[in-house]
C-alpha cells in the first residue's frame, strides 16, 4: 500500500476560513476520505503550523510520499527530518 503525507481541509469553504490537518492517507483515495494517522495542523492564515516531526520522519522511513505543499512546510520549520 502506498502512502502520502498530504493536507486534508477542515475549515469552512464559503467563510474564507481554511485550515488543515497534515495527515496520512491511501494514495487511492481522495482528498477528505479517511485518513491512517493525523500529523499536525497548518492554519494558511496566519501561517502557523504544528507538525509532529518524529512521526513524519517515521513514515518517510517507511516510504511515505510527501506533497509538495507538505514538503515546503516541513522546509519552513526550523526542526526538519532528515529524509
Amino acid at each position: 500500500m502506498a502512502v502520502h503525507i498530504r493536507l486534508r481541509r477542515i475549515g469552512k469553504n464559503p467563510g474564507g476560513k481554511p485550515h488543515f490537518r497534515v495527515t496520512v492517507f491511501d494514495e487511492r483515495r481522495g482528498r477528505d476520505s479517511r485518513i491512517i494517522e493525523e500529523l499536525g495542523y497548518y492554519k494558511p492564515t496566519s501561517g502557523s503550523a504544528v507538525l509532529k516531526q518524529e512521526r513524519i520522519a517515521a513514515w518517510i522511513k517507511n516510504g511515505a510520499q510527501l506533497s509538495a505543499t507538505v514538503k515546503s512546510l516541513l522546509k519552513k520549520s526550523n526542526n526538519t527530518p532528515r529524509l
